[in-house]
């Protein structure tokens, strides 16, 4: 590129120097999704689907929809279980009312469901932030783990709120395996994971930073905080209440409302705290973390302890996540509060710099 300075043109490398990486970063990601789509399925067995890969793309998508709210807006929220819950029973009613309804539709429209509830209960947040807006979410999660419990018609008049699906078909091709599933996932994540991403790099996404930020100044500028915030929320919403359908449709098959409760939410919010706030890469880093860890510790802590003569049951290892997921919260928070995310891109720029220093 050049440039005149001095009454002398010169060269500029800078526009080299920021299209190459977003060219290896592009040509990165699609050899991922190729692996993904085709190495994948070859490689992995039943186990891994239904344990690991399955249970991190489903809630890689409700961590992208909560950074949405929470990352890039700042609406701190600790109800989003109770939003993947509206949209898994909608889509569940959908399906079994509707005669004939796709999976698919019936799965879209539990997340059209849940952008309604999340726009209603988004409009504390017009005159509520911080503290009092997280108890408000707080709020609406009782009341909704309360409404799958007790309003009948919500679980077609099951006593105790559980539910069961059968007979899956995308696109008239059935899905009961494993793999099928897997694809199924994977297809949502990758559709929504693009649009989420050229979302928050439009105009609207820089609103919600711009509200995020600091809301006076952006009312100042043009913004308007009430469009901004319950967009927020509504899109969000959208893509947790698909999540929730998905974690009920295609990972439990059959489920009851503490399957969404409280504990749901408060792990999807060490998602996208430990991945990254305000980064969709991020979500999928904390959710790779939440799903592997306990997995990791199941194994590493009864082996470690056998070492030292030392017998660790399974209660041991279930309270030793919950002390390992809050250090490493606190550690985030402390040292690093933009997660796994910064660090990766921090890596990614030392080796494409190494190793030559400048």
């Amino acid at each position: 590129m050049l440039y005149r300075e001095n009454g002398q043109f010169k060269t500029s490398y800078r526009a080299d120097q920021q299209i190459f990486p977003i060219a290896q970063d592009r040509a990165l990601i699609a050899l991922l999704l190729a692996f993904a789509a085709l190495g994948v399925p070859l490689l992995a067995d039943a186990y891994l689907f239904t344990a690991i890969l399955i249970p991190f793309l489903i809630l890689s998508l409700a961590a992208i929809g909560l950074n949405i709210l929470v990352g890039y807006c700042g609406q701190i929220s600790l109800g989003t279980g109770a939003f993947m819950g509206v949209g898994a029973y909608a889509a569940y009613n959908l399906f079994v009312r509707i005669d004939g309804l796709p999976t698919g539709v019936a799965i879209l429209g539990g997340g059209v469901c849940a952008t309604l509830i999340g726009v209603v209960f988004g409009i504390p947040s017009l005159r509520i932030k911080g503290l009092y807006l997280a108890v408000a979410t707080l709020a609406a999660q009782f009341f909704l783990d309360w409404a799958f419990l007790r309003v009948g018609w919500i679980s077609n008049n099951s006593t105790s709120g559980s539910v069961s699906v059968a007979g899956l078909s995308f696109l008239g091709i059935p899905v009961a395996t494993p793999q099928a599933k897997y694809w199924l996932c994977l297809g949502f994540v990758v559709v929504f994971g693009f649009a989420a991403k050229n979302l928050v790099r439009s105009h609207i996404g820089r609103e919600w930073m711009a509200i995020r930020d600091m809301d006076v100044a952006a009312a100042v500028i043009g913004i308007r905080p009430v469009y901004a915030k319950l967009s927020a929320f509504a899109v969000s919403s959208f893509i947790v209440g698909v999540a929730g359908a998905l974690w009920g449709f295609v990972h439990l098959g059959s489920w009851e409302p503490l399957a969404f409760g409280v504990d749901r939410s408060f792990q999807l919010l060490f998602m996208v705290i430990i991945g990254g706030l305000g980064s969709i890469m991020g979500s999928f880093f904390g959710a790779a973390f939440i799903v592997v860890l306990p997995i990791v510790l199941n194994q590493l802590l009864p082996w470690l302890g056998a070492l030292v003569g030392l017998n660790i049951d399974t209660a041991i290892v279930a309270h030793a996540e919950y002390m390992i997921f809050g250090a490493l919260i606190v550690f985030f928070l402390i040292v690093e509060p933009h997660g796994l995310a910064r660090l990766w891109a921090i890596a990614k720029e030392k080796l494409r710099l190494w190793p030559f220093p400048h």
